[in-house]
């Protein structure tokens, strides 16, 4: 049995190591994450996790972890940022608002697909022109949902939140752990 971690995320590997889980093989799939018309976040969220623990190429008892995190202000999807004008735009929208952050989670072993949507609230200040000018150029927005990471200089923009503050960065470990338990991953040890 090895475990594949289908994302390329440097967080969501720091976080499985709080579990003291080590990845076998790191295997990001290829797939289309454009929303679908009218696709609402949640439902949008729950879909990429799982196309995502589909592409992943594995062995009948290799265990697939994929998650996916999305920004939803409303019922509006805010993805990764196609440029800094972009995520300049998302900033400014989420500025003074709470807005959700929803992070998917799907575990696959060979025919069996567990799957997981942690939901959390984040309000986000809003942002006077020379913040905005000065996280743009710092480029932490590059390939976050929402054009913002938590865990980084954005943190300074965040006065509240509600629910997993895993789940924000990109992997709810709670939720995560007791899948992974239930697919028959050792958790928790520090010997690899």
């Amino acid at each position: 049995m090895r475990l594949i971690l289908g994302s390329a995320s440097p967080r969501r590997r720091e976080l499985l190591a709080q579990l003291g889980v080590i990845p076998d093989a790191i295997l990001p799939p290829d797939i289309d994450e454009e929303p679908r018309r009218g696709e609402l976040p949640r439902p949008y969220c729950a879909r990429i996790a799982s196309e995502k623990a589909a592409a992943v190429q594995a062995g009948p008892e290799d265990i697939v972890l994929c998650a996916d995190t999305t920004v939803a202000l409303g019922r509006r999807i805010m993805g990764k940022p196609a440029d800094a004008g972009e995520a300049a735009a998302f900033l400014l929208a989420l500025g003074g608002r709470r807005h959700q952050v929803i992070t998917a989670v799907a575990v696959r072993r060979g025919e069996r697909l567990w799957t997981r949507e942690v939901v959390s609230a984040v309000k986000m200040k809003r942002l006077s022109d020379a913040e905005l000018n000065a996280y743009l150029d710092s480029n932490e927005w590059q390939g976050k949902a929402g054009g913002y990471g938590i865990q980084g200089l954005a943190s300074a923009f965040i006065p509240w939140i509600s629910g997993s503050f895993t789940g924000i960065v990109g992997l709810p470990l709670a939720e995560t752990a007791a899948m992974l338990a239930t697919a028959g991953c050792p958790l928790y040890r520090r010997d690899q």
